[in-house]
């Protein structure tokens, strides 16, 4: 067989490989879907309209399909988070045989680490900044209108608000990965703190409702994990190939 031959041959296998991991994420995302839809939807948004409701505001509806819309836009949001673990694992299947043995144990860190950032981006900003920012809004619309909320535009607002936060925590993790491809190093970061700050803060304003402190409390979070992520990459060195002998 020809080089050209193996070559094909090789590339066809990668391309099942990835059809099947993609069909058995999709099948799981589906199946967590309908599983969380028929039991758990009702308790699911209860908990999310909590921050409104016990002010003693009732959330609307203003189109015949919203309310369903919404609740299935919940659903499928959840049905990620739940599978994530797996699609992970997935992934890992996936890029593990060209993984070097130390990679490989450095992506398992990864993984626990990058999880645990997001939900700790995801738990601060519900606990000390979305609170905050409801109170505000209401207050800044008291004597001004009666609040009638629709159930489509506080949903996406709320996951609008938090998963920014999430995302944004995981910088120590985006610079760890992006120093150890040789894209990134310590010093080309550091001088560049100023522009990172003031990137920092036009990506808080763009992210945050129009209010000082939210952009204020994305800001402060983020520019202390990129000084985190900074002394990481002081520690980290680019990705060299190993001799065949060691891989």
């Amino acid at each position: 067989m020809s080089q050209s031959q193996d070559q094909r041959q090789t590339v066809m296998q990668h391309l099942s490989v990835l059809r099947k991991m993609l069909i058995s994420s999709v099948i799981a995302i589906a199946a967590a879907f309908f599983l969380i839809f028929y039991f758990a939807i009702d308790t699911l948004m209860e908990l999310l309209l909590q921050p409104i409701t016990q002010r003693g505001i009732e959330v609307i509806y203003t189109a015949m399909s919203e309310a369903l819309t919404t609740k299935m836009k919940v659903a499928l949001i959840a049905a990620v988070v739940v599978t994530c673990p797996f699609v992970f694992f997935q992934v890992w299947s996936f890029i593990k045989p060209a993984l070097y043995a130390h990679e490989k144990r450095t992506f398992r860190l990864l993984f626990v680490v990058t999880v645990f950032l997001f939900l700790l981006g995801v738990a601060f900003c519900y606990g000390a900044v979305y609170m905050l920012a409801v109170d505000f809004f209401l207050v800044s619309g008291e004597n001004l209108a009666v609040p009638m909320l629709s159930i489509d535009k506080y949903v996406s607002f709320l996951f609008g608000f938090v998963v920014p936060f999430g995302l944004a925590f995981e910088l120590p993790v985006a610079l760890y990965m992006t120093t150890r491809m040789g894209m990134t190093n310590y010093k080309m970061l550091a001088s560049k703190r100023k522009f990172v700050i003031l990137g920092v803060v036009i990506i808080a304003a763009i992210l945050t409702p129009p209010d000082v402190v939210s952009q204020v409390m994305l800001a402060i979070p983020i520019l202390l994990l990129f000084e985190v992520g900074l002394l990481i990459c002081r520690f980290v060195k680019p990705r060299t190939a190993l001799p065949e002998n060691e891989e």
